[in-house]
């Protein structure tokens, strides 16, 4: 199933400008990093409160969409720029 591009949003005052899901503070990056570590979707799933698998698939074809944009912000926040998943 291909979810829709306006299942991710960007806003200037919601996580720093940070690709999140549908109109949460769930980054795009911070599932991505959680992925990196070696968490399945399953695990993934309960250890963010309000997450679906449809966000999941939504969050993964951001990702592949947009790698540098997910890499940067990992590493921002790997620098102690941002955030994590809130």
């Amino acid at each position: 199933m291909t979810v829709t591009a306006s299942w991710v949003s960007k806003k200037a005052d919601r996580c720093g400008g940070d690709a999140c899901v549908r109109d949460t503070r769930i980054t795009v990056w911070g599932l991505v990093a959680y992925r990196r570590l070696g968490m399945s979707d399953t695990e993934i799933l309960p250890a963010v409160q309000g997450l679906t698998p449809v966000d999941l698939e939504a969050a993964w074809e951001y990702a592949a969409a947009h790698p540098d944009e997910i890499d940067e912000a990992i590493r921002a926040n790997e620098e102690g720029e941002e955030g994590f998943v809130e």
